[in-house]
């Protein structure tokens, strides 16, 4: 059996996992001349590398022990860290190889390849959706905006995508740091484009064409009671509403005692539910309401001309002769 790069590549990866407790240094110089030793040994005999040699974490021991280094009681955190970022890594490394042949090509990471130039165009276009959304305050739509303005959004998303095409032609170029922080600000725009998926998706099973059901406070939503009444003002009782299709309307609560568990079904109460809550009193029947009289002021009626013609003087008798005396 012939052994392959990649197992010597997954090899040394698991023998400085058992090593991560060292100083990097230290590490460094024990596995300088590993891949080149395991390449040897490999093209020496058949059989795989732990065949020949072991585990990864024995051979990690002689090395401990041939450089005087010494093995430590328990496994450090690093070490675990380590162990495990190398298992998850064997095992990516494994799907990547299943994946490529479906996929036309060695690995499923050489199809990848290919498809970097997209990515690098997406990236930037996520970056300025991301923006978009902190500079509206959530909002956002198919296109960028930077502070709510269409036309800067615009120049945003062409500045965005071109740093982004600059920084993927030259990630390989970058230091440790700088494509750690690549990496994670790459995961970051992963994750808000499917929540932003997500989003949409609600939209559209919510919405009419994409557009969010707006919450509108309805005049009915404040309703405790109704009360019904005919066209001689007496209060109808034990009424029941309906709307065009024969299905029961139901509105407020009952909230009034000895009403709230005399009907078993809900839609079978009838309105009122608190008669002795009516706003306008509760009217006996045959008994009309009597319209109130407006209050109107009167208003004064002019009176009739007098007719023309001679005007009647009242005179006044005035009589010269003295009043007799009566005689004796």
């Amino acid at each position: 059996m012939t052994v392959t790069e990649q197992e010597i590549t997954d090899y040394v990866t698991r023998v400085r996992a058992a090593l991560a407790d060292l100083p990097p240094a230290q590490r460094d110089e024990l596995t300088e001349d590993l891949a080149d030793h395991l390449t040897e040994v490999a093209a020496e005999s058949e059989g795989t590398l732990v065949e020949r040699l072991g585990e990864p974490e024995t051979y990690a021991a002689e090395l401990r022990a041939a450089a005087g280094v010494g093995a430590v009681r328990g496994r450090n955190l690093d070490q675990r860290v380590a162990t495990m970022l190398a298992g998850l890594q064997g095992r990516l490394r494994v799907l990547d190889t299943g994946l490529g042949p479906a996929l036309g090509y060695e690995t499923a990471s050489d199809f990848l390849r290919l498809l970097r130039p997209a990515w690098w165009v997406l990236r930037g276009y996520l970056a300025a959706m991301l923006l978009t959304v902190i500079t509206t305050g959530g909002a956002f739509g198919v296109l960028p905006r930077f502070g709510g303005e269409l036309l800067a959004g615009l120049i945003m998303l062409v500045a965005f995508v071109l740093a982004s095409i600059w920084l993927g032609r030259r990630s390989a170029q970058l230091s440790r740091w700088p494509r750690s922080a690549l990496q994670v600000g790459s995961a970051v725009l992963v994750v808000f484009a499917l929540s932003a998926l997500v989003q949409a998706e609600d939209r559209m099973r919510y919405g009419d064409y994409g557009v969010d059901p707006a919450s509108i406070n309805g005049p009915y939503d404040n309703v405790r009671d109704v009360f019904v009444y005919d066209s001689e003002g007496r209060l109808v009782e034990n009424a029941r509403l309906f709307d065009q299709n024969g299905d029961p309307i139901r509105l407020g609560y009952p909230d009034c005692e000895g009403r709230i568990d005399e009907y078993g079904n809900p839609l079978l109460r009838p309105y009122p539910y608190c008669v002795e809550q009516a706003p306008f009193g509760h009217r006996a029947p045959g008994v009309p309401v009597r319209p109130e009289t407006p209050n109107v002021t009167p208003t004064p009626t002019p009176e009739a001309p007098t007719p023309p013609g001679p005007t009647a003087t009242p005179t006044t008798t005035h009589s010269s002769d003295p009043t007799p005396s009566p005689t004796r």
